[in-house]
């Protein structure tokens, strides 16, 4: 195991932060630096653990002198700083998880098992550099969907890795565990588009959910594990539009299909990265409404209506980020307090920011825009 620690830029009392735009202040507080740029060329994709003290990522570092960078992503975990106030002020003990050379994506953590990490990983570099994905027109958005890419589980007091859902043929990955670890839902190209399977870890059993034309992948399951929200590109115009399932389950707890999907968004923009508040009723994504150079957080409703009846997907749409460059991968922790993402504001490169989310989720009438 390699281990780095990286002293981050100083400059306000030892954090980096990102000055607000005036339309974040009332959706975010000030956003707080946790990757070093001098350290990391890039990083993204990150998500909190459930007690919101730790956090799992994918970045490439910097090269030695002399020699070039990573092609591919590696796994990292990292323990978050706080202050006196309990404000997060950091990122610090950032430890590597996965092997050396190898290609890595969405890490996960278990939600009863602290000790337990989940991620995609090709374990062994790639050798083929003819890697299949997706892109939009220019290639200038653009992610990788290598074979023989399975998901693992890592102990992180062993270190050792068990294979949790495999198939060396075809890419495997955007996984993670239902609320109550019993199953795990992601994305394969089995058939050759992307197609959303749940595997029932007590059973065994393994079924395709989402399995229309084009790309279905990004799965989450929402806070009561009862459905899962997900980005699609069936139209197959390299476009992605927002879907929302409620599951079905058998008598055992067996998640065995889905029993009604609504689509969140119908336009000709690209909305991806979609994740659940832990109210279970709202959702926030990037999209690039705004710009393909600029991609921006909105939030927007999902609610199924079990509470007072009225079903509301798709609306009370809001702007969250502001600034200039790529603010995308959105994710709360479980309390909801802090929103964390990926964006290139203030350094330039794709790095990982928090900042309190201070959003009324629940406030003011139905307004679709910005």
């Amino acid at each position: 195991m390699i281990v780095h620690c990286m002293p981050l830029l100083l400059t306000l009392a030892g954090i980096t932060t990102s000055p607000l735009h005036p339309d974040e202040a009332s959706a975010i507080g000030e956003p707080v630096l946790l990757t070093d740029p001098t350290f990391f060329l890039k990083a993204g994709e990150s998500y909190f653990d459930p007690d919101t003290k730790r956090v799992i990522f994918q970045a490439i570092e910097h090269p030695k002198e002399g020699q070039e960078p990573d092609d591919d992503y590696g796994m990292y975990l990292g323990d978050l700083t706080f202050n006196n106030d309990g404000a997060i002020t950091g990122l610090n003990n950032i430890t590597r998880l996965s092997n050396e050379g190898s290609a890595n994506t969405c890490g996960w953590f278990h939600p009863e098992d602290d000790s337990l990490v989940m991620y995609a990983t090709t374990t062994t570099p790639l050798v083929d550099g003819d890697i299949p994905g997706y892109q939009r027109g220019t290639g200038r958005y653009r992610w990788a969907f290598p074979p023989k890419m399975n998901i693992v589980s890592k102990n992180l007091k062993d270190n050792s890795v068990t294979q949790i859902i495999t198939d060396d043929k075809h890419y495997l990955a955007e996984g993670s565990w239902s609320p109550d670890a019993r199953h795990v839902v992601y994305c394969s190209l089995a058939s050759g588009a992307g197609d959303i399977y749940i595997t029932d870890l007590q059973t065994g059993e393994n079924r395709l959910i989402v399995g229309d034309e084009g790309y279905d992948g990004g799965p989450f399951f929402s806070p009561d594990g009862k459905r899962i929200v997900y980005r699609s590109d069936r139209r197959g115009n390299d476009l992605l539009q927002l879907y929302v399932s409620e599951l079905s389950f058998d008598e055992n707890g067996s998640i065995v299909g889905i029993e009604k999907e609504y689509q969140l968004t119908d336009n000709e923009h690209v909305n991806w990265g979609p994740f659940w508040h832990p109210n279970n009723r709202f959702i926030i994504y990037a999209t690039s409404e705004v710009s393909h150079r600029n991609y921006e957080l909105f939030v927007c409703d999902a609610d199924s209506g079990k509470a007072d009846g009225t079903t509301r997907y798709g609306i009370r749409r809001r702007r969250i980020t502001h600034a200039d460059g790529f603010d995308g991968l959105p994710v709360f922790d479980t309390s909801g307090k802090w929103l964390m993402w990926t964006s290139k504001r203030e350094t330039g490169t794709s790095q990982l920011w928090v900042a309190p989310f201070l959003f009324e989720l629940d406030a003011g009438p139905a307004v679709m825009g910005h």
